[in-house]
């Protein structure tokens, strides 16, 4: 048979493209595995607290940015108050600006999860990169940061790749291999890997918290583990 959405030829009982990993037929969700987790994409995404988690994301994200923006502005004013570099309005209209931009930051965040879209994809690649980075420590002086950086790459079905990134900790790079068929979570951002056979530990699609593939819900934020 061949892909609909590439064209590639595949074996009858292929269920992804092994090109772009697009779903081949219909799946069978959360078939039992001998160890480890299951084989197959949990219907516990439906669990009404991983819609009570992102309601309160939102919400602490735009509290969290008003108190940062309120802040901002009375800070400035007190300083354009009692400084001698700086007086009001101008150190207010400076306040306002960051304020604003607290704000901003956080409406753009909420709406990135508000906009998001659930899809399937492949992991396609795993990149191991030493990087450095400069930063200031005062007095004109720098110091140079060393840090590893591990990558997981994802292609989606449209053939655009979606990265996972981190540093100095390789405990996601180890979770996820070439070839692992994943599915995108929309407002969640988080991955799942369809094959949980073989995994003694999960992360949570919700606070991304590690688990142990045995535990039923996230210690930290109580959501079901997709397992």
């Amino acid at each position: 048979m061949y892909c609909k959405h590439c064209g590639t030829a595949l074996p009858d009982d292929t269920r992804f493209c092994t090109s772009c990993g697009t779903q081949i037929g219909k799946a069978t969700d959360s078939l039992p595995a001998a160890k480890g987790g299951r084989i197959g994409y949990s219907e516990r995404i439906y669990d009404p607290a991983f819609a009570r988690y992102l309601k309160h994301t939102n919400r602490w994200s735009a509290i969290f940015s008003l108190i940062l923006a309120v802040a901002a502005v009375i800070g400035f004013t007190i300083y354009g108050e009692t400084s001698g570099e700086m007086e009001n309005p101008q150190a207010l209209f400076i306040g306002l600006g960051i304020g604003g931009m607290f704000l901003v930051i956080a409406l753009f965040q909420i709406l990135g999860r508000k906009r998001s879209k659930t899809w399937d994809g492949v992991v396609v690649d795993k990149t191991i990169k030493k990087k450095t980075r400069r930063y200031d420590t005062g007095n004109n002086d720098s110091n140079i940061d060393y840090y590893t950086e591990y990558a997981v790459v994802v292609r989606d079905g449209r053939g655009k790749t979606h990265q996972m990134t981190a540093e100095d900790d390789r405990t996601v790079f180890d979770y996820f291999q070439v070839g692992d068929h994943v599915r995108h979570h929309a407002g969640l951002n988080s991955y799942e890997k369809y094959d949980k056979s073989r995994d003694s530990i999960i992360f949570c699609n919700a606070c991304a918290t590690l688990c142990q593939i045995s535990d039923d819900v996230c210690f930290r934020c109580k959501c079901p583990l997709l397992k």
